[in-house]
């Protein structure tokens, strides 16, 4: 009889109010069993019971968070010692300090690290504890500007496709004056190009209609920019894979994030897509104007 492959392992962990259990819920939604605030100690008997009780092809999340305590040397032997038989992915989600500030005080809940001061003081101290599980992480999720769909989104994106084998690529547009993605594998600039904005047929419009983009990668430098750096971008991508690292996020900047990023993101992401990756363009600030 054919041994039956085991399902995926996600680890969900990260910062107080980065929305944990809002991916825990998508993950739920994509069929994964979810056990919220596991003990590290655990994991291994939560992975036998569902073998057992649901069968080896049953996904498992587990979201774990700095209340477990020294929860990171716990976690890490029991994914490095492979005890569990799955392939695991380690999820981090992040946010900036002042948005996980307005996060907590709006659900009127103190940080479980801020003891008797602020809660600054707490996320400074959870910071420094999840440094290296945020270096270690497969998959860093910034939420500073996501909303409660747009992270069950790219939840979604990561863990709602049966085809695990391949490399997902996230192409991120963005304007360097709302502030570079934390967690780009790789930041572009593309103000090196002259900017639509100034040319008053285009400036209502932005990267995805055509003209936009036919003017952005009809300018000198475009089309040299494209052939040098796809082969780059395509070089890492096998590399990551063959390190068994599955996720991969380029940021591509203009000034505001409309005009030239737009346009030069859709542009790579199609051009990874069509040598074979699982590629998804994102409009961090595309309408924020």
């Amino acid at each position: 009889m054919e041994e039956q492959s085991s399902g995926e392992l996600v680890v969900v962990t990260g910062m107080t109010g980065a929305g944990r259990s809002t991916a825990a819920k998508e993950l739920e939604d994509l069929g994964f069993y979810v056990v919220d605030n596991l003990p590290p100690s655990l994991l291994r008997d939560v992975v036998r019971l569902v073998d057992e009780n649901r069968g080896v092809q049953q996904s498992i999340a587990v979201v774990v968070d700095v209340r477990s305590g020294s929860f990171f040397q716990s976690l890490t032997a029991n994914l490095a010692q492979g005890a569990t038989g799955r392939r695991a992915t380690l999820v981090f989600l992040e946010a900036s300090d002042d948005v996980l500030v307005r996060r907590q005080e709006a659900a009127r809940r103190p940080h479980p690290l801020q003891g008797s001061g602020r809660l600054l003081d707490g996320l400074q101290r959870e910071r420094v504890v999840l440094a290296d599980m945020r270096s270690n992480a497969d998959l860093v999720i910034d939420t500073t500007n996501l909303n409660v769909h747009q992270l069950t989104d790219r939840i979604a994106e990561a863990f709602g496709t049966p085809e695990t084998s391949r490399l997902k690529v996230t192409v991120i547009s963005f304007g360097f004056k709302y502030g570079i993605p934390v967690d780009a594998d790789f930041v572009a600039d593309m103000r090196f190009l002259p900017n639509p904005h100034w040319v008053p047929d285009l400036r209502p419009l932005n990267g995805t209609d055509q003209p936009v983009a036919d003017y952005v990668k009809g300018q000198p430098g475009a089309a040299e920019f494209l052939d040098g750096y796809l082969p780059v971008l395509e070089g890492v991508a096998k590399g990551y894979l063959a390190e068994g690292k599955r996720f991969m996020t380029i940021a591509i900047g203009c000034t505001g994030g409309k005009h030239r990023s737009v346009a030069m993101t859709e542009e790579v992401a199609a051009r990874l897509a069509a040598v074979g990756y699982d590629v998804r363009p994102h409009h961090r600030d595309l309408g924020r104007e």
